[in-house]
């Protein structure tokens, strides 16, 4: 295949994420303890099976009363104890016929006599039944990704139903950025915050006949192809994946990342992703995440924005990714294609410059992928 020089030979983003999504469905459910259900996306709507608490506990260590047989209870005003005490610990169940807590200081002791000296609201120090969720609520709603406080309402429960694709990672190419242990490594940690897992990583065999009888070997929701996607002699990538099953696109208007493509062998999607750290990223966050989201059924969530501290230049025709550092309460663009590693260290995100733009002034609220 030749390479092309110029954008109209390429196609656009947008037209390659519609084919790249057409027909993808989520993957089935599995079951997760919630431990290890945090960071990913919930299959169904998760749901409370009883009230909790079952029964009205204390928020604090003290003496459980019945409120009304409190008021206005005072030092100058004491009110005799009706009946023996129960110190309750906090977390713990009220005894019956009490619904409030008093402080140790609330109670006053002489001798036999016991007595109240202070009041308090009826069911203070306390939580209802079913105060903190009741029975059928919805925890966590389907397509969404369950967070780390969440598992705090999750507990109890033996599995989580959730969709977890998993990505098979194979590394082509000779170790010239930075090594096939390097790029594993963020790929990894790329899947993972994706809602994704890696269920592999291999080395690609050199040759077009190799490489395309791993991509055929690999068992994965998803199989991402770094490197190789160029036009050079040693670039099988495309032609591998071609031999495969079926290469659907090869050379994008994106911008680092032209030569990204994608297709499918055995059925499943394959995405060939640049061997060029700042390629590989910007492919990753145009093409995968949004495949990995599609996979894993999630539903959109607000993106994160931010203005600009300085303008960004961009190519009238390309799609472009920019990456960015944190400045104060904006972000600094730090360049695209080509961008040294010593500068793409620095990125905490990126943000996507459509086609039709030359780029956005500094002050420009923007929308932030994260990285």
């Amino acid at each position: 295949m030749k390479g092309r020089t110029a954008s109209t030979a390429l196609m656009p983003l947008a037209e390659a994420l519609s084919l790249l999504l057409r027909g993808v469905a989520p993957v089935a459910a599995t079951g997760l303890p919630p431990a290890e259900a945090i960071g990913r996306v919930a299959a169904e709507d998760i749901r409370t099976d009883a009230d909790r608490p079952a029964t009205r506990i204390g928020l604090r260590d003290g003496w459980a009363v019945r409120g009304a047989e409190v008021v206005g209870a005072s030092p100058y005003a004491p009110v005799p104890l009706a009946g023996p005490l129960v110190w309750v610990e906090a977390g713990c169940t009220l005894p019956a016929g009490t619904d409030t807590i008093l402080t140790a200081e609330a109670v006053e002791r002489s001798g036999p006599l016991v007595e109240i000296v202070a009041d308090a609201p009826t069911g203070e120090g306390t939580r209802a039944p079913a105060g903190d969720l009741a029975a059928g609520c919805c925890l966590i709603a389907a397509g969404t990704r369950i967070g780390p406080l969440q598992a705090l309402a999750l507990a109890g429960l033996q599995r989580v139903p959730v969709r977890l694709p998993r990505v098979g990672i194979l590394l082509t190419g000779p170790a010239r950025w930075g090594g096939a242990d390097a790029r594993s490594f963020v790929l990894r940690h790329l899947v993972g915050q994706a809602a994704g897992c890696v269920s592999a990583v291999a080395t690609a065999p050199e040759g077009r006949d190799a490489l395309a009888a791993a991509l055929a070997a690999v068992d994965a929701d998803l199989t991402l192809v770094v490197g190789g996607t160029g036009f050079g002699r040693e670039d099988h990538s495309a032609a591998a994946l071609a031999q495969a099953g079926n290469l659907a696109v090869h050379g994008i208007a994106l911008r680092p990342g032209d030569g990204a493509g994608f297709g499918d062998a055995q059925g499943r999607p394959v995405l060939l992703l640049p061997g060029a750290p700042e390629a590989m990223l910007a492919a990753f966050l145009a093409l995968a995440c949004p495949l990995l989201q599609a996979l894993a059924g999630e539903a959109a969530a607000p993106a994160r924005t931010a203005p600009l501290r300085r303008k960004v230049s961009s190519v009238i025709g390309l799609s472009e990714i920019v990456f960015v550092a944190e400045a104060g309460d904006g972000v600094e663009p730090l360049g695209s294609a080509e961008l040294a590693l010593h500068r793409l260290l620095l990125a905490r995100g990126a943000i996507l410059v459509p086609p039709e733009r030359e780029g956005y002034p500094e002050g420009t609220v923007v929308e932030i992928m994260p990285l």
